[in-house]
């Protein structure tokens, strides 16, 4: 007997585990929040913790796909995407001016962890 599985519009399989994207706005990510989650079986409950990067995978527990031939289900695995908003008011685009320009000079690159490494990485190797 063959079993022919449907590609998900939420979830990916690997084995008995489930991967999604999980698309959160920039301030939930800067500050930490609770983020409701996509399960099989209903919702969930994911604590974003302050300072979330693009990229942090969450695990779900038993939150996965139950094998027919083993006894515990895989786990959900979530992956943060951090969203850049768009359709802003004049009022959101004054307010992230402000704080960007928070961000001036070599003070700046210590609150990007990401573009940081790329410019130390950069001069390292001379291209930069």
């Amino acid at each position: 007997m063959e079993v022919s599985v449907r590609e998900h519009a939420v979830f990916q399989r690997d084995g008995n585990d489930l991967y999604c994207e999980v698309p959160v706005r920039f301030s939930q990510a800067a500050l930490g929040a609770d983020i409701i989650v996509p399960t099989l079986g209903g919702e969930a409950l994911i604590k974003v913790p302050l300072e979330t990067q693009t990229g942090k995978l969450f695990r779900l527990r038993g939150k996965g796909v139950k094998s027919v031939r083993a006894h515990a289900p895989g786990d959900l695995l979530c992956r943060v995407v951090v969203e850049t908003p768009v359709n802003l008011t004049a009022r959101q685009r004054e307010l992230l001016k402000d704080f960007e320009a928070t961000f001036d000079g070599e003070h700046g690159a210590r609150h990007s962890p990401r573009s940081s490494g790329l410019w130390t990485a950069s001069r390292r190797s001379g291209t930069g």
